[in-house]
């Protein structure tokens, strides 16, 4: 597991111990920030189920300025500590172990607004309507932000709030699923 592009471009990242992740793989990281934005100027990120934080530090490598990891597992929020230093990246991120929905209502309760959600759960272990309204409903996204969400192939994702309009949908192999959102007004 490797950093695809930008100024942390080919560095390796730990991954989490055991079977506690499923990591996105480079060709799908590359893939999707090319529909993304191959870069970005400045922003902020809002990593929840992080993992190895693999995705958000890509969107730090290319340029996000800040970033808030989330994932409630203590082996995965261990890794993304060991990744950050590495990449001597402590002072754009915060890193918290809780809920994906304890970590947004936090958010909203500092009045934090990101340019980029990323929604990476265990596949059919969380509702994805209940997440991306939570998103919504939270007002957590910037205009012309997006939401990046990975799912099982098999899962069709909704939304149901005229503001989001779908920006790319696609398979990748025959078990990962991308729909990426983005917010016009």
């Amino acid at each position: 597991m490797r950093v695809v592009a930008g100024s942390h471009k080919g560095r390796q990242l730990k991954a989490v111990p055991g079977k506690l992740a499923r990591p996105t793989t480079d060709k799908v990281k590359e893939a999707i920030f090319q529909i993304m934005g191959p870069t970005f100027h400045q922003g902020m990120f809002l990593d929840l189920f992080a993992g190895s934080g693999a995705l958000g530090i890509e969107a730090l490598s290319r340029g996000m300025e800040k970033g808030i990891f989330v994932d409630k597992h203590p082996k995965a929020i261990h890794t993304i500590y060991e990744n950050i230093r590495m990449l001597n990246a402590e002072n754009n991120v915060e890193i918290f172990r809780t809920d994906a929905f304890r970590a947004m209502n936090a958010a909203a309760k500092r009045g934090l607004r990101f340019d980029l959600v990323l929604l990476d759960p265990p596949y059919y272990k969380i509702n994805y309507d209940k997440l991306l309204n939570e998103v919504i409903k939270l007002d957590l996204l910037q205009v012309n932000g997006m939401i990046f969400c990975e799912h099982d192939a098999a899962e069709h994702l909704t939304m149901a709030d005229d503001r989001y309009e779908v920006l790319r949908k696609g398979l990748y192999g025959e078990t990962t699923g991308i729909t990426i959102y983005n917010r016009k007004l």
